[in-house]
């Protein structure tokens, strides 16, 4: 109850009460119970008009509250770990040190040095902030998007297995490749098979692996898988760093592949798995129907699909080394605290007002431009926030004929 309140009806009780009026009828006029009614008149009767005022609800004692002790170690230990030069110095490192010390009954509770270190302003904490807007692909998009994404396991001996899958997300069609490695030349042997058999599409999203960019030692780097998938009018869309659910289509088909197939066998090496593995895609292909295809297969919905798929001439004809071609490579990055976003290596300047927030950056090679978009969310229209000139130091080709496509928006 609001104390104000409150106290505005006890002394009309108490003054009701000291005119005569009956109890029952002073109940009714306040709305309240009758032990109610006794406690504040023997209040005032021993305080006077300051015992109708409420007493501080603070408990006089605090069991669990952290001693003038505890929060010095705290302190000190967290101090400490600081200034080694290897280590941790989050508060299980601090609870770990702690412990040492024997401190029993009192050794603090994880909560309890958090709260401690925000406190003495050692540490903030999270702000629970709304999710930020994730920008999708257009619809133009999603009905030629391909996802590329590999998941590994390991044989008994100990090597590991990689498997490479590229999905079609509307016909959910794959293509599966088996390697011991994950080594860029893998990957370009996986797209070029892919191709062969689903087509080459308009846009492919992956993640950030070295062997998708070309690595994060050079600033401003097309590898040759970049150059492979621009030379046939592939505009790549690399996802949001460490963000793996941004993927979820494909990270969901590696998990299928390793509870249907890899965890039902046992395999003693790489060629069995090898020998083993079109049995998997048979299966998914044409026996398995996934949500949102209408009890179809991948098969029967691929049957649909119109696009051009790339032939064993065209992969015998591949240039090398592959030029930078005309074209686009799109990056959706979360903006850092200090507003800037990092794209092949470089450190590009937004905005400290969209920290946290999604933008879209595009670099056009044969304008030797980056745009960076951006999309407050899906009923609001994209909004060009910067240009940036992209100085690229070769000749940029142009697309040859024979991979061009209809202009989509």
């Amino acid at each position: 109850m609001d104390d104000k309140h409150g106290f505005h009806l006890r002394r009309k009780a108490i003054r009701l009460r000291m005119k005569g009026v009956k109890s029952d009828v002073i109940l009714k006029h306040v709305h309240r119970s009758r032990p109610w009614l006794s406690k504040w008149q023997r209040r005032f009767e021993q305080q006077g008009l300051s015992g109708l005022k409420s007493l501080p609800r603070r408990p006089h004692r605090t069991p669990t509250a952290c001693s003038p002790r505890i929060i010095r170690l705290i302190v000190q230990t967290r101090q400490r770990l600081t200034r080694q030069k290897v280590g941790l110095i989050g508060p299980r490192a601090i609870r770990r040190e702690l412990r040492k010390l024997d401190l029993g009954r009192q050794l603090p509770s994880l909560a309890t040095i958090k709260r401690v270190l925000h406190r003495q302003g050692l540490v903030s904490l999270p702000a629970n902030l709304p999710p930020a807007y994730f920008p999708r692909p257009l619809a133009t998009v999603v009905e030629r998007l391909h996802a590329l994404d590999w998941t590994c396991r390991y044989l008994e001996d100990g090597p590991k297995v990689y498997a490479f899958h590229t999905l079609n997300l509307r016909t959910r069609a794959c293509h599966q490749t088996i390697a011991s490695d994950k080594r860029g030349e893998t990957v370009i042997t996986h797209i070029l098979g892919t191709w062969k058999t689903l087509g080459i599409p308009q846009f492919l999203q992956l993640d950030n692996d070295a062997a998708f960019c070309g690595g994060y030692k050079v600033p401003r780097i097309f590898g040759q898988f970049v150059r492979l998938c621009l030379y046939v009018g592939t505009q790549l869309i690399f996802l949001p760093v460490a963000e793996p659910e941004r993927n979820g289509e494909v990270e969901r088909l590696n998990g299928l592949w390793g509870h249907t197939f890899w965890e039902r066998r046992r395999f003693a090496s790489f060629a069995r798995v090898c020998r083993a593995s079109p049995a998997f895609v048979q299966w998914y292909m044409t026996e398995y129907a996934p949500p949102g295809l209408n009890e179809r297969t991948p098969a029967q919905a691929q049957r649909t699909e119109g696009q051009r798929r790339l032939t064993t001439r065209q992969i015998a004809h591949l240039p090398d080394p592959l030029p930078i071609t005309a074209g686009r490579i799109h990056f959706i990055r979360k903006v850092n605290p200090d507003g800037t976003i990092s794209v092949l290596n470089e450190t590009w300047r937004v905005s400290k007002r969209l920290a946290g927030k999604y933008v879209w950056a595009t670099i056009t090679t044969h304008c030797r431009r980056l745009d960076l978009w951006y999309q407050r969310s899906a009923q609001h229209d994209w909004r060009l926030l910067k240009t940036f000139r992209y100085d690229i130091p070769e000749t940029v080709a142009r697309l040859k004929p024979e991979f061009t496509r209809s202009r989509t928006v």
